[in-house]
């Protein structure tokens, strides 16, 4: 499964979900809220920016925003909301892919990081971030915590959502730290529809060694992005990095 054929154009077509799912705006307007905060009236560059989710409406709030995408589809869907001179977007990996300029924050929002499927290619995430900013400049991650907890010996799959019309289900591969993240949509028929995407987990303190591997310290993590407390029965965390002030 690889990331550009996952991210095609019929998943692109299907991606955006107005006012529901993580386009709620319980879910949306804290994201964009904590970015702008964080932004501090500079430029902002969004990792695996997809069809705009987030930077649309945080380039709406004033704050300037560029892209980098490996997918074409989904930079298409993008343009249906904005143009190449409100949000520029570089094709490319964000492991490796430049853009020009530097920025105050750097942000890779909805696990997205692990769709990198190695740890070299995270830790090479971290170090293009770092290549991004200045002295003080933010690189924000936010990220799941890996389920193992749930599964008891010789079980390999969690359900972690279930409701009307929708399945989600993850199997994981503890050997290698990889996840595979199946998405089951069904409705009357006796069809379904599947969506699957393969994952590289990561354990916070994991996430925090790349950082220092990149020069970053970590500044704050918090359960989700309105601030809630991080704790040991968390299912997610926002963390936020910081390049440190120059002296």
């Amino acid at each position: 499964m690889q990331q550009d054929k996952i991210w095609d154009a019929d998943t692109a077509q299907r991606y955006d979900t107005p006012g529901s799912g993580m386009f709620a705006p319980e879910v949306l307007e804290p994201t964009v809220d904590c970015l702008v905060g964080l932004a501090g009236g500079g430029r902002a560059l969004e990792f695996a920016i997809g069809t705009g989710r987030v930077a649309v409406p945080l380039a709406e709030r004033g704050v300037p925003v560029t892209g980098i995408e490996l997918s074409s589809a989904m930079v298409e869907q993008l343009r249906t909301k904005a143009d190449e001179a409100t949000i520029p977007v570089i094709a490319g990996d964000m492991a490796t892919t430049a853009a020009p300029g530097q920025y105050a924050l750097v942000y890779l929002v909805y696990n997205t990081i692990s769709n990198l499927l190695t740890q070299e290619e995270q830790v090479q995430c971290f170090r293009n971030a770092a290549r991004h900013l200045g002295p003080g400049g933010r690189f924000v991650i936010e990220l799941w915590v890996p389920e193992l907890r749930r599964l008891p010996p010789g079980r390999s799959a969690t359900v972690w959502q279930s409701e009307p019309g929708y399945i989600g289900l993850d199997t994981y591969d503890v050997l290698h730290q990889h996840v595979v993240s199946h998405h089951f949509h069904f409705d009357e028929t006796q069809q379904a529809r599947l969506f699957r995407s393969p994952h590289r987990y990561i354990w916070p303190a994991e996430l925090d060694l790349m950082a220092q591997l990149a020069g970053f310290e970590l500044e704050t993590r918090h359960a989700d992005w309105t601030g809630t407390e991080f704790t040991a029965d968390s299912r997610s965390h926002v963390s936020v990095y910081r390049i440190p002030p120059a002296s």
